[in-house]
């Protein structure tokens, strides 16, 4: 994997370089001033030096020097960044091997992304050669067709087919409720006490003729 290294005093702006290049598909080392970044260029051997000019210990130019006089790092890449824009220190950097020399005020985090491309020739995925490439395209699994299509005109010329009426629905019948009601028994007729020493008169059932 294409290894980057990212040399700058200001925390913020080295956690996004290293968050964004990470993003590009890069191994991102970082340091915080020139010295530190000697020791890591040393041991990790990064393919760029992404790096700024004013830092404590030791500048950046003063790291480019060293860099390109070692012959363990003498062929890595460097792009320097630095808020001085004057010609003077633009031909310092080139002259010291700058392979690009960026001015932080006039580039953005993409600019700064596109020269890192540049300079490196072309993006991870494009020097990466192990990487398959499928040759037949995915087969993607079609939907079932719906029995009703909602939204499909009819042809102008089709004959009208007879839909026909659904059927009522078979209600079953109701059977009355019963109406008779069965009859009440009379209430027992109970005789008046009397006098028992009184006899009762028996009562004459012939009609007297008229007169």
């Amino acid at each position: 994997m294409t290894k980057i290294m990212v040399v700058e005093d200001d925390q913020s702006l080295r956690e996004i370089y290293s968050i964004r290049l990470t993003a590009e598909g890069y191994e991102v080392v970082s340091a915080g001033d020139g010295e530190e970044a000697l020791a890591i260029a040393v041991k990790e051997r990064p393919d760029l030096v992404l790096s700024d000019v004013m830092m404590p210990k030791i500048s950046g130019f003063d790291m480019l020097d060293i860099l390109r006089s070692t012959p363990e790092t003498k062929n890595i890449k460097v792009i320097m960044m630095t808020a001085l824009s004057s010609d003077d220190q633009r031909k310092r950097g080139e002259s010291l091997g700058a392979d690009k020399y960026l001015v932080k005020s006039q580039v953005g985090i993409e600019d700064v992304i596109a020269a890192v491309h540049e300079v490196l020739g072309g993006t991870p995925e494009s020097q990466a050669q192990d990487i398959p490439i499928p040759t037949a395209a995915a087969t993607i699994p079609q939907p079932a067709a719906s029995a009703v299509q909602a939204n499909v005109a009819a042809p102008t010329n089709a004959e009208p087919v007879a839909v026909p009426a659904p059927a009522a629905p078979q209600v079953a019948p109701v059977a009355p409720a019963p109406t008779s009601v069965a009859p009440i028994a009379p209430a027992p007729v109970v005789a008046p006490q009397g006098d028992p020493n009184v006899q009762p008169t028996a009562q004459s059932t012939t009609a007297t003729p008229a007169q």
